[in-house]
């Protein structure tokens, strides 16, 4: 249908002529009632903002000599902050001397992961930073946890 011959319909049935998707081929466009139109997108906008999870990132920190049942705890904590669709920044904290061991920083941070599960995916490889090692991980469904 011509613009035109829309807009004449529009004016016959007064309600008003909307376009809806201008970049289609050929545009598409509606004769609604504006008013009423333009309401019922607010109010569906604002129930799909209100059903939007918001992520979230969490951090744990760890130190370089923590125990096994401590990485357990962590652990578990971990997963909720997982069950609710956050993002989790893992990180090591090296003190005095410790920064002579980065290797074992490395090796702990992998240890964390595995015990995480396989459902863990690592955003980007760990990175030292100052006195740091940091990782990014989210969880790819649900993950179940493995003692350490």
């Amino acid at each position: 249908m011509s613009r035109a011959d829309a807009l004449r319909a529009a004016r016959e049935a007064e309600l008003d002529l909307v376009e809806i998707s201008p970049d289609a081929k050929p545009p598409v466009a509606k004769i609604v009632d504006f008013g009423k139109y333009n309401y019922q997108r607010t109010k569906q906008l604002s129930k799909n903002k209100r059903n939007a999870k918001i992520s979230e990132l969490k951090q744990i920190r760890y130190g370089l000599k923590i125990s096994d049942h401590d990485i357990n705890v962590k652990g578990k904590k971990i997963n909720e902050f997982f069950e609710d669709g956050h993002k989790v920044r893992l990180t090591v904290v090296f003190r005095g001397r410790e920064m002579a061991h980065k290797e074992l920083g490395f090796t702990l941070i992998n240890k964390i992961i595995n015990f995480l599960g396989e459902n863990v995916v690592k955003e980007h490889e760990p990175q030292l930073a100052g006195k740091q090692l940091s990782v990014v991980v989210r969880s790819t469904g649900h993950a179940k946890t493995k003692d350490a």
